[in-house]
């Protein structure tokens, strides 16, 4: 059963979603040019062939802002009218100050206010919890929730660990008020900071544990953040689906974050759901962080795999170590 919302009670819900990947694709293949690996090598440990790549003069609020022009492309221009709260989830910001959702906002003439959201790869599901939270309350009238990454531009082609894991792209979503049955019907949010050694990117101070000198670049212990990755999958996933009030046999779609093949289909198998209930696009994008499922829903809706009154699991993990969770009845966009 689907618990509904009290009377008069606003439900919050995606009404519009664009995204977009960069036109420059990197193979493995190109991979193996400029470093000791193979395309077997890194389809056997990561299901990744290939990854779109940021053109040098091509930064985050670009990606965002051509995310956002799919969106009005497919949905029309009326869907960013009354918008009032611009968020962008990102690791890869332009600058550190202005934030990037403000060049969003100035780009598309928006009257909204606007900021950036640093959780790491679960980002984008973190600003749909914030957006939820606002039309709900009554804060805001519509949010535009973006998700964009260049996450090609820190990291670090030395390391052969990391380098072949990242791709560039971005997501956005309009969210506002929907009908029943329609709507986020759960959010699951954590984070346990003692595993942050194990995924981050030092630029700022030596805080973390054991801190060595300060590097640009981004590190990740791929055997501790696999554990914690497949840990996390099963239980957060789990827990929103119980808050959502079903079961996993209701879920129509998984749209899992697109890490590591390995790791999906783990978490799928615990979920005890059939291939075709799973969307995977981490052969085409690799790691998009928090670009990463607005990407694979587009995907699935241009694949005809998504339909209206649809129950869609979504669930990512990242760097803090943080994870997401949250159940979406797909559908209720205003006619």
């Amino acid at each position: 059963m689907i618990p509904t919302t009290q009377p008069g009670k606003v439900r919050a819900g995606i009404t519009a979603l664009g995204a977009y990947a960069p036109n420059k694709i990197l193979s493995n293949h190109d991979l193996e040019k400029i470093m000791e690996t193979s395309d077997e090598w890194i389809v056997t440990r990561t299901g990744i062939k290939r990854r779109h790549i940021a053109d040098d003069d091509e930064f985050t609020s670009h990606l965002a802002i051509k995310s956002v022009e799919d969106l009005v492309k497919r949905h029309g221009r009326d869907s960013l009218e009354g918008v009032d709260m611009v968020i962008v989830a990102t690791n890869t910001p332009d600058a550190l100050f202005p934030a990037t959702a403000a060049l969003v906002q100035d780009h598309f003439g928006l009257k909204a206010g606007a900021f950036d959201l640093l959780a790491a790869c679960p980002g984008w599901l973190y600003a749909l919890s914030i957006a939820k939270a606002y039309v709900e309350s009554g804060l805001c009238q519509k949010v535009l929730a973006i998700g964009a990454e260049a996450l090609t531009k820190i990291v670090d082609w030395d390391d052969r660990a990391t380098a072949v894991l990242f791709g560039d792209g971005a997501g956005g979503a309009i969210i506002e008020a929907v009908p029943e049955p329609y709507g986020l019907k759960s959010v699951v949010l954590g984070a346990d900071g003692s595993g942050a050694q194990h995924l981050h990117r030092r630029s700022v101070g030596r805080c973390l544990p054991n801190g060595e000198p300060l590097a640009e670049h981004l590190y990740m212990n791929g055997r501790e953040v696999f554990k914690f990755a497949v840990r996390v999958m099963n239980t957060a996933t789990i827990e929103a689906v119980e808050k959502a009030g079903l079961h996993s046999d209701d879920i129509s779609l998984f749209v899992p974050h697109q890490a590591n093949l390995r790791i999906i289909e783990a978490a799928r198998q615990r979920l005890e759901l059939p291939p075709e209930r799973v969307v995977v696009t981490v052969d085409e994008y690799g790691n998009n962080s928090t670009a990463s499922i607005p990407l694979a829903l587009k995907h699935a809706l241009d694949s005809g795999r998504i339909a209206d009154g649809d129950q869609l699991l979504l669930v990512s993990f990242g760097a803090g170590l943080t994870w997401a969770a949250s159940v979406l009845t797909w559908g209720g966009a205003k006619t």
